[in-house]
């Protein structure tokens, strides 16, 4: 559960609301305002107390004062749609058309179920003379007349971060009515907002298979396909609403979006620009560009756009973080103390203040104030710790599986399976481990390109785990399904994750797949793509694990956020790596770290060999090689060889005693 829904779940705050509630529906306007003022005493920033007491001054005709009080709202809870809607109506009485629909406008984007603000920018727009706008919101209207009451209170909880409320509504109504287009959609919402993006899909294919013209599940399920990585499908879709609605913002900046993800980078950069020229003060876009930018290898372009969305939102904590992330970035003085008054401010929502606690430490570790950069870096871990759903024993289980199904007689059973392409070469490892340095070597070279961090080997083991119609035996899973498939089998998924990777690559002989956790995944590659190469990127265990700990990941990774957690994945990735040692011997190759700082031109010689490839100068000057580069590294392998990050652990040795005890003496 997010943070919103964690502050209206039933508390003891309810009895009181109620009470608050009655006196409203009641007209009991001064007792309502009192006794909301009263609890707002004990609870400044509840979020339905001071709802319910803008609410009783608007009826008492105190419209000053409830316009005062929406805006504190709103500053604890900016995404709250009612707050918009109230603020509409305290506009419609002092008459004021322009603001009233500009807040009409902001509620009904956050929550488009909302009929009564509808109904009165219907009323609003005839006003203003924007005749077509006015049908519109009259259709809207009409169509939410035709939606069962179920389904529009759920989405309004769905808004107002009431998530488990929401769907244990909308999954009773569909038990009890079958298939229902908003029903499903609104579902499929929950699961993209639970990261459930399998299940989503899938509800939202019904959804168009049954409405093929609605275009707002339809951009829904391009959004789906975006979290997976399915870039070209999900472009696919967007084009689709485009090519009607071709001034469609929303698809617009995903559009944007998916040409990065499919590593056409400038497209992305040029879009970027003509959306930020329409939008001059949208910081969503200018960081978008920034990050293009940044993938590019043009920084000072990069640091322009993440400062024009800093200066846009000042309580916008991602530029700060991404600015800091660029890891040769330093701020200055000016910049510490907006981050300092920003990190402290109450109203400062989880998300931007986790990512100021970052961008703090980061900068505190680079003015050499270890002691402060610590406890910044523990205070955001522990803020993003509490939003994260990983349990490790989950994964504990899943390895050790793995290990007991996937043996060398297992492999040695299964010789010549899988399709025969020696194209891919995967980095697999533990992120901040010097996996992208190594890509970066081996992009230097003539015959090899590099991508990114692809989704597909994860994706094809997640299709093994949930169609398990495949070993037509319904309690079969991943990895046990892998004794099940036939070398047909292993064939046809080789050349899968071979056609499913093309979008990304330009043709050349040879791409890397640098996604660290495929160290999971190495029995899959192996069977499916026999004669794949496979790097370990390892590096020493106390550099690696702080190195995660400093790091804010755009995504996944949420072992990071602990340093219990972070330890035992280490534990469990080390015992892996063992397991895969033993019952594949020489499949993979181990690349130190440290190793290829203290002897760069060796350790380019033995990862060429291994990859079978002619050695070649450029990969020994790999920081002269222009590409794109997706990672934190980015930055940093545009440089020549260094020990910079090497030994900054040590900086903070002093509180790194749980991490030590936690690594068990593991070097």
């Amino acid at each position: 559960m997010n943070e919103a829904a964690a502050e209206t779940a039933p508390d003891a705050s309810q009895p009181e609301i109620g009470a608050i509630r009655g006196m409203l529906e009641r007209a009991e306007w001064a007792d309502a305002i009192a006794r909301a003022r009263d609890a707002l005493a004990r609870d400044p920033s509840n979020r339905d107390f001071l709802y319910a007491l803008a609410v009783g001054l608007r009826y008492a005709n105190a419209i000053p004062a409830a316009l005062e009080v929406l805006a504190r709202l709103e500053a604890y809870h900016p995404r709250y749609p009612r707050l918009f809607q109230e603020r509409g109506h305290c506009h419609v009485a002092r008459r004021e058309v322009a603001p009233a629909i500009a807040a009409f406008e902001r509620a009904v984007r956050l929550n488009p179920a909302l009929p009564a603000s509808w109904s009165s920018l219907q009323t609003l727009y005839r006003i203003a003379g924007r005749t077509a706008e006015s049908a519109n919101a009259a259709s809207n209207v009409e169509r939410l007349k035709g939606v069962p009451s179920e389904i529009v209170t759920a989405y309004s909880m769905f808004a107002d971060g009431e998530i488990t409320q929401s769907e244990r509504l909308i999954r009773d109504f569909l038990l009890k009515h079958g298939d229902h287009v908003e029903a499903m959609r609104l579902l499929a919402k929950i699961g993209i907002e639970q990261n459930v993006l399998d299940d989503a899909e899938l509800l939202l294919e019904r959804v168009l298979a049954l409405a093929p013209e609605h275009h707002v599940a339809r951009f829904e399920y391009a959004l789906a396909l975006l979290k997976q990585h399915k870039h070209l499908a999900a472009q696919r879709e967007v084009r689709r609403i485009l090519a009607i609605d071709p001034r469609n913002l929303p698809c617009r900046v995903m559009d944007a979006t998916l040409w990065l993800g499919l590593g056409q980078v400038e497209q992305a950069i040029e879009l970027y620009r003509q959306l930020l020229a329409e939008l001059p003060h949208d910081p969503e876009v200018a960081l978008s560009l920034g990050h293009a930018l940044k993938t590019a290898g043009r920084q000072a372009e990069a640091i322009d756009a993440y400062r024009t969305a800093a200066a846009d939102l000042p309580r916008f904590g991602e530029p700060y973080w991404s600015l800091a992330n660029l890891k040769t970035y330093r701020f200055g003085d000016a910049d510490l103390a907006s981050m300092r008054i920003a990190e402290a401010d109450p109203t400062t929502q989880s998300a931007d203040r986790y990512h100021f606690c970052f961008a703090l430490g980061k900068a505190l570790e680079d003015r050499g104030e270890y002691r402060e950069s610590f406890q910044f870096y523990e205070r955001g871990n522990a803020l993003k710790h509490r939003e994260c759903r990983y349990r490790p024993a989950t994964l504990e289980r899943a390895a050790a599986l793995l290990s007991g199904v996937c043996t060398r007689d297992f492999f040695d059973e299964r010789r010549g399976v899988g399709a025969a392409s020696a194209a891919p070469i995967f980095i697999v490892g533990l992120p901040r481990s010097g996996s992208t340095l190594i890509e970066q070597i081996l992009a230097s070279h003539s015959e090899v390109e590099g991508t990114m961090e692809l989704a597909e080997m994860p994706r094809l083991a997640g299709s093994l785990q949930a169609n398990r119609t495949a070993a037509r035996d319904p309690v079969i899973g991943y990895p046990d399904i892998l004794g099940r498939l036939s070398a047909v089998d292993f064939d046809r998924l080789g050349e899968a994750y071979l056609t499913d990777t093309l979008p990304y690559r330009s043709g050349m002989p040879r791409f890397i797949d640098k996604n660290p956790n495929n160290f999971r995944h190495i029995a899959l590659i192996h069977l499916v793509l026999p004669n794949a190469k496979i790097i370990d990127a390892r590096r020493e265990a106390m550099g690696c694990c702080f190195s995660n700990f400093k790091q804010l990941f755009a995504s996944g990774q949420e072992f990071t956020y602990s340093l219990e957690d972070i330890a035992r994945y280490y534990r469990m990735y080390l015992d892996l790596m063992a397991h895969w040692d033993q019952a594949l011997p020489g499949k993979v190759l181990r690349v130190e770290h440290d190793q290829v700082v203290e002897d760069l031109s060796g350790s380019v010689r033995r990862i060429l060999d291994f990859c079978e490839l002619k050695f070649e100068s450029a990969c020994v000057d790999f920081h002269k090689t222009e590409r794109r580069v997706h990672t934190a590294s980015s930055e940093q392998v545009r440089r020549p060889i260094n020990r910079d990050g090497v030994d900054q652990w040590r900086h903070f040795e002093p509180w790194l005693g749980p991490l030590k005890d936690a690594l068990g003496g593991i070097e």
